[in-house]
């Protein structure tokens, strides 16, 4: 019947109003699959609510860095939300987002964050408390290969920060922290879900370094397992930034879409979801919610103690710079 109306109309002249329907690509990091399973539906109910119009949220999840190099190549995104400031920099740089992009949302565009954090086995049989337990000749340590993971570059990062501190800033003897840490490696797999097969499938480690997020994750994912969450004395703010693809976004006509999506992330529903996920949130009252899932940390960033970003582009992960001489051998 309403094909056989719209097509009496057409005949006649009339024009039919276009059904309202609006939809974007948020393309993600590996392991956000379940995380934006639950945040769509939300964003879309409320969506609809405010506008009258109906919302389909695709998403892509794959390694930040792949991603960020498969929207380069023409993966249409109208948002990202990814778990390194690098990527979408590089993006920025290609001209698909605003260079100034930290600043199109608060918290310098990182609606939530977390931390390099310990996963141990039920009873935490070998007693690990902090980073110098990772480096006994008795522990075998489970995260991805640095070389091929942003989950795993923050597991590298938050250890060398916690060896400068131990040493008071020696760079020698933090090196060389870090590579009794690789060397308790058995198998470096090249992503953060391989790593949490190794460890809960395979029964592979003593213990498994990850983002606090997923350690709570993976402790639910495996509730006959026992896992037990472990968080270190100090570790590595680690941000979860977004943007708006904007090159795409425009030509689509999707940037007002595109922005509500992501302050979405901001809004209190959109913290609830992501403290029940285990990631920490800056709004006070979901804060105070959650307060007993998040244990205190001394938290340090990459600008404090490495000099940013850039800087740890070219002395650690450039060719040849100090991640690749600590990988020797390993």
């Amino acid at each position: 019947m309403k094909t056989r109306l719209i097509a009496a109309a057409l005949a006649l002249g009339f024009a039919v109003p276009a059904y309202a329907q609006d939809s974007i690509l948020n393309v993600s990091y590996d392991v956000a699959r379940e995380l934006f399973q639950q945040i769509n539906p939300e964003f879309a109910k409320e969506w609809k609510e405010k506008t009258g119009r109906d919302v389909t949220i695709d998403q892509s999840h794959a390694g930040s860095s792949a991603q960020a190099r498969a929207i380069l190549e023409g993966l249409p995104a109208d948002v990202v939300t990814f778990n390194q400031v690098t990527d979408i920099d590089v993006l920025a740089k290609g001209g698909l987002v605003d260079e100034n992009w930290r600043e199109e949302f608060p918290n310098q565009a990182s609606p939530y964050y977390s931390l390099p954090s310990f996963l141990v086995r039920n009873g935490n049989p070998k007693g690990i408390k902090d980073w110098d337990d990772l480096v006994r000749d008795d522990v075998q340590v489970i995260f991805p290969n640095p070389k091929t993971s942003g989950n795993a570059r923050y597991t590298y990062l938050a250890a060398y920060a916690y060896a400068l501190d131990k040493f008071a800033g020696d760079q020698s003897q933090a090196q060389d922290f870090v590579k009794k840490l690789f060397a308790n490696v058995p198998v470096f797999d090249t992503g953060g879900r391989g790593a949490t097969t190794t460890f809960a499938e395979k029964n592979i480690g003593d213990v498994l370094i990850t983002f606090e997020a997923e350690t709570g994750g993976i402790a639910k994912q495996y509730p006959d397992l026992g896992f037990e969450r472990v968080a270190p004395s100090l570790s590595l703010l680690s941000e979860f930034p977004v943007a708006v693809v904007e090159e795409n976004a425009k030509k689509k006509g999707t940037e007002e879409v595109s922005k509500a999506y992501l302050n979405f992330l901001y809004a209190p529903e959109g913290q609830k979801i992501l403290a029940q996920n285990f990631y920490r949130v800056n709004d006070e009252t979901v804060k105070a919610e959650f307060a007993a899932d998040f244990p205190e940390v001394k938290l340090v960033s990459v600008e404090d103690v490495f000099g940013g970003w850039d800087q740890v582009r070219a002395e650690h992960f450039a060719e040849g710079g100090i991640l690749d001489k600590l990988l020797v051998n390993q």
